[in-house]
């Protein structure tokens, strides 16, 4: 094999990569959009299977805009989802669990002696 088949074998890899990515973003971002129809998300589908590049340059060109604003809202969401289960299950701080353990105890519920074990928990 020639240097120049080489170069070329590789031309053409990095292109259909490339192409590759950008149908994977086109059918996520297609298929996270709300606002768009079944039907016309099918018809999208269909033209990038019949058509492939042109297809792609029409969607990137119409709806190329949006695709970003899509992209934030589905990261801003994750990122939400990730924090709220993190929180769940990370309990609270030391500073609170003595806060309520202090309460228990100025209510009565539990003794000098459980809120010194409570306490002593939070610390540890």
């Amino acid at each position: 094999m020639q240097f120049l088949d080489f170069l070329w074998l590789i031309i053409v890899a990095f292109a259909f990569l490339a192409y590759l990515m950008l149908l994977w973003t086109i059918l996520t971002d297609l298929f996270r959009d709300h606002d768009l129809s079944g039907w016309a998300k099918a018809v999208w589908v269909v033209f990038l299977f019949i058509i492939p590049l042109l297809t792609s340059l029409v969607y990137l060109i119409v709806r190329g805009g949006g695709m970003a604003k899509r992209a934030q809202v589905a990261e801003q969401a994750f990122e939400t989802a990730q924090q709220d289960y993190i929180r769940s299950i990370a309990g609270t701080s030391p500073t609170a669990q003595i806060a309520e353990a202090k309460a228990l105890l100025d209510s009565g519920a539990i003794t000098e002696s459980e809120f010194e074990h409570l306490k002593n928990r939070a610390l540890s």
